[in-house]
């Protein structure tokens, strides 16, 4: 049973390193503070995470104002801001150290020389405005108060090809107040010049070095000062990255039987490495290791610059001036006297009062001896157990009851976090700085069987040979490579995911070349029935998706147990085979066995319904009497489509003598109006004239005859369009 931590866990807002050291730990009881301030605080327990993130937990003795100094990575600090805890059972934590880091540009632009923004010397030298300055040219040296840098037109002289010529360009001048007066300096002519101030110069200096500091600056310490009395253990713990610690595996196949009918000579075997890289620059030395299959949220953030928001200004207000009054004692003596006895008898203040309170809490709280328990378990002597342990386990964590009973109050209320798995290493393992080790985690007979496994899309006419593993080791599968070895021979490589306790998992290691593969793809599409739903046809198909397999086993010693993965296809169903051996959620299995030199096939077929609607008067007629013959529709739903089918025709006759009117009315109209043309170049007494005139005429009546029998037509069309909709509105045939 867990016991727990008799101590105070300190939330700190503290800090993160690539490779913590701690000065000025303790060995045991029984050393001194000399003794324990030139011992490290070593790591005791150390968590990996393949989330890229390693908890440690250091432990050691402090003494009475003792400074604990960790050494940490610049670029890591904010991991351990967000992470650190620190537990002392009597509370001595006085304070938790660490320089700032200020923004570069804001520290730069603090000194007297801002050169935050990496100014040219025309603007370093206009930002020195008033300061006295030596310029140095190749004519000489011209020493004054700098004026002011400005643009001017220069006269450039050279020689071309046509003899000497001039440009003008405007070039950076700086004006100098010297004792004869302002003189103009060419700042393309000068090689250098000198700050004449010499506060203003070690300003500048302090902004270069800065600027060196900011790059050389790779190391922080923290310095940890612990209060109380006497020496004590404390525990102080950290997550900061670390790299994704790794698996590999090794799966030793049982010898194969040589003969047909011939089992396998046993279970198959799985070793498990892990492989860890101690990127840090401290040796890890007997630190209890686990390494954790889960993957816990992990994120960055800078909680170590100073960050700067910006503040409104905000005019100071002004009130307006008051006379002073002078008012007159309106109290009266009794309530005076009342006063007076008050202020003589004070009681003690709000935060007086709670702080007793607690003081008196604490007093009758019990001590539990955190240094006789973990001070002798590190070298002190006597057999007392650490309370941070269980009774079997004495270099394990703290347990979360410890988490709990000695940190701070809490302010927000917390949840269940889940459970995930870990290899906790039996034995304490050491890990050299900057090296990496292979550790075992894993020897166990597994269960699993040889199979050849076909998948078309990996485009070959072979299978793959692999095994099928069942996971009974007790420990769950981290995904890695699998080398995969028959007996004493390697066969290939594998690549294994996750495989929680108890789980299956196919591996593929090799080209089974034994084995050939033939394919073949079908697809067909069935009309499987026509009825009439609520004036649409309604035709029900059904698709079908064919795929042929077939193998032949050329190996003339060995069966094949052959695995053929198909693809499903979202919304179609299995109907051949009835069901899959397994399935993904994206693969059927089957699972074949074929004799040494023998042949097998298996046909797997995949349907889908399909529902498609057509208008009742859109539908083809002469497609629809072919259903008849199949059953895939009934006469009922024939003479329904045919009569709906005459209708239509009806109004189509109606619309083309419609249409056959207004085409003889345009070509009446174009007529006309050639008539109406010509008569205008003939004289009206000819006979000409008299024959258009009786032409146009005989057009006009016909016109009129027109224009009835149309309505009569328009009117006849309304009226079918009208039945047929009527007809066609609440058809339902089956």
């Amino acid at each position: 049973m867990k016991r727990s931590l008799p101590a105070v866990l300190i939330a700190v807002a503290g800090l993160a390193l690539a490779a913590p050291v701690f000065a000025q730990e303790g060995k045991g009881r029984g050393g001194d503070a000399e003794a324990r301030a030139n011992q490290p605080l070593p790591i005791r327990n150390l968590t990996l995470y393949r989330s890229g993130v390693g908890y440690f937990e250091r432990r050691g003795m402090v003494d009475v104002g003792q400074k604990v100094q960790l050494r940490f990575a610049t670029e890591q600090i904010n991991d351990m801001l967000k992470s650190m805890v620190i537990l002392d059972e009597q509370k001595g934590l006085q304070s938790v150290g660490y320089g700032s880091k200020e923004p570069l540009d804001r520290r730069l632009a603090s000194f007297g020389v801002n050169i935050s923004d990496n100014p040219s010397m025309a603007v370093l030298l206009d930002r020195l405005r008033g300061s006295p300055v030596k310029v140095k040219t190749d004519e000489g040296e011209t020493s004054g108060t700098i004026v002011n840098v400005e643009s001017r037109p220069t006269v450039l002289t050279g020689n071309g090809p046509q003899g000497a010529s001039q440009t003008v360009a405007n070039l950076m001048w700086i004006n100098l107040l010297t004792p004869t007066g302002v003189v103009g300096v060419n700042l393309t002519k000068v090689r250098g010049f000198e700050i004449l101030d010499t506060a203003l110069a070690g300003e500048l200096n302090k902004a270069l070095a800065a600027l060196a500091e900011h790059r050389a600056d790779r190391v922080k310490t923290v310095d940890m000062t612990f209060a109380g009395t006497g020496a004590r253990p404390v525990v102080i713990e950290y997550v900061h990255e670390m790299p994704v610690w790794k698996t590999s595996y090794r799966l030793v196949l049982a010898e194969s039987g040589d003969k047909k009918g011939d089992k396998d000579k046993g279970q198959p075997t799985i070793q498990g490495w892990a492989i860890v890289e101690n990127t840090t620059d401290e040796d890890w030395e007997n630190v209890n290791l686990s390494l954790v299959a889960g993957r816990p949220v992990s994120f960055q953030m800078d909680l170590y610059e100073p960050l700067h928001v910006f503040r409104p200004e905000i005019p100071v207000p002004q009130v307006p001036g008051v006379m002073p009054r002078e008012y007159a004692d309106g109290m009266r003596f009794g309530e005076k006297a009342a006063l007076a006895d008050a202020r003589r008898v004070a009681p003690a203040s709000p935060v007086t009062a709670s702080a007793e309170a607690e003081t008196r809490m604490y007093a009758k709280a019990p001590r539990i001896n955190l240094q006789e328990a973990m001070g002798r378990s590190q070298g002190g002597g006597g057999g007392a157990q650490s309370p941070f342990r269980n009774e079997s386990d004495r270099d394990a964590g703290p347990t979360g009851d410890d988490m709990s009973r000695y940190a701070a109050a809490a302010q927000a209320q917390a949840g269940e976090v889940g459970e995930v798995f870990q290899y906790q290493m039996k034995t304490p393992v050491s890990i050299a700085r900057q090296r990496s080790a292979m550790l075992p985690i894993l020897a166990s007979a597994i269960d699993g069987r040889r199979v050849s496994i076909f998948n078309r899309a990996d485009g070959s006419e072979h299978p793959m040979r692999g095994v099928e593993i069942k996971n009974n080791s007790g420990l769950q599968l981290m995904p890695g490579p699998i080398s995969v070895f028959d007996g004493a021979a390697y066969a290939g490589d594998a690549q294994i995911g996750h495989v929680s306790i108890g789980d299956k998992r196919l591996l593929a290691y090799a080209v089974d070349l034994e084995v050939q593969a033939i394919t073949k793809e079908d697809s067909t599409s069935v009309v499987r029935k026509i009825r009439i739903v609520n004036g649409l046809i309604e035709q029900t198909v059904k698709q079908q998706g064919k795929v042929s397999y077939a193998f032949g086993n050329k190996d003339e010693k060995r069966p094949r147990v052959l695995i053929v993965e198909q693809p499903k296809v979202k919304g179609w169903d299995l109907t051949e085979p009835k069901k899959a051996t397994e399935e993904t959620e994206t693969l059927y299995r089957f699972e074949i066995s074929l004799a040494a030199k023998e042949s097998g096939k298996i046909d797997i077929v995949q349907e889908h319904t399909d529902l498609q609607s057509y208008g009742v008067t859109s539908y083809d007629m002469g497609s629809l009497l072919g259903y008849v013959k199949s059953g895939a529709v009934s006469q009922k739903v024939v003479d329904a489509v045919k009569k709906a089918a005459d209708m239509q025709a009806a109004i189509n006759g109606t619309q083309n003598r419609i249409n056959q009117l207004d085409q003889e009315k345009a070509g009446i109209d174009a007529d006309q109006n050639r008539l109406r043309q010509n008569m205008n170049s003939v004289a009206r007494d000819t006979d000409l004239y008299r024959r258009y005139t009786g032409k146009l005429n005989e057009q006009e009546t016909r016109l009129e005859t027109m224009r009835d029998l149309r309505e009569k037509e328009v009117a006849t069309l309304n009226r079918q369009n009208a039945e047929l909709q009527a007809y066609v509105a609440g058809l339902n045939v089956e």
